[in-house]
């Protein structure tokens, strides 16, 4: 089940100070918790939702308007294709990194077309993703921040 995210306009930015919003859409919640870990030592970046199913990520993602969405391949009912091809078309700007457990070639290149800006095998590449975080944010948005 999703946790509930402030909405965009409930201050939640004005508190914590950060410019940067992501959202982290995981189905295992001991790794949602591990990438939410991750992504929070990054400066000028909060996690401002989070999801476990197609359907929460893609209420979620249109209801906080994230800058960024770390997004798990495989999801409670659906896919992160499902979620790309339900955002993407209308919202552009966000950036979506998606990873995996499962880095086929068949997966990559399916993220890759909904629009993906990274795919990334968990089991090898975890260590990259706030590196990643912020190279999708600086792609998408002048002046994105650093790594601590």
């Amino acid at each position: 089940m999703a946790h509930p995210a402030p909405a965009p306009d409930s201050g939640a930015m004005e508190s914590t100070g950060a410019a940067y919003k992501v959202f982290v859409v995981e189905d295992t919640p001991s790794i949602r918790a591990r990438l939410i870990e991750l992504i929070d030592e990054i400066d000028d970046v909060c996690v401002v939702g989070e999801a476990e199913s197609p359907a929460e990520a893609v209420a979620g993602i249109r209801r906080t308007q994230p800058h960024c969405v770390v997004l798990d391949f495989r999801l409670i009912g659906g896919t992160g294709v499902d979620v790309l091809r339900a955002v993407h078309p209308a919202s552009p700007e966000i950036g979506f990194i998606v990873l995996t457990n499962h880095p086929t070639a068949q997966y990559r290149r399916a993220c890759m077309e909904a629009g993906a800006f990274a795919f990334l095998d968990k089991s090898t590449e975890l260590a990259k993703l706030k590196d990643v975080v912020v190279d999708c944010l600086d792609a998408h948005f002048d002046g994105a921040p650093r790594v601590s």
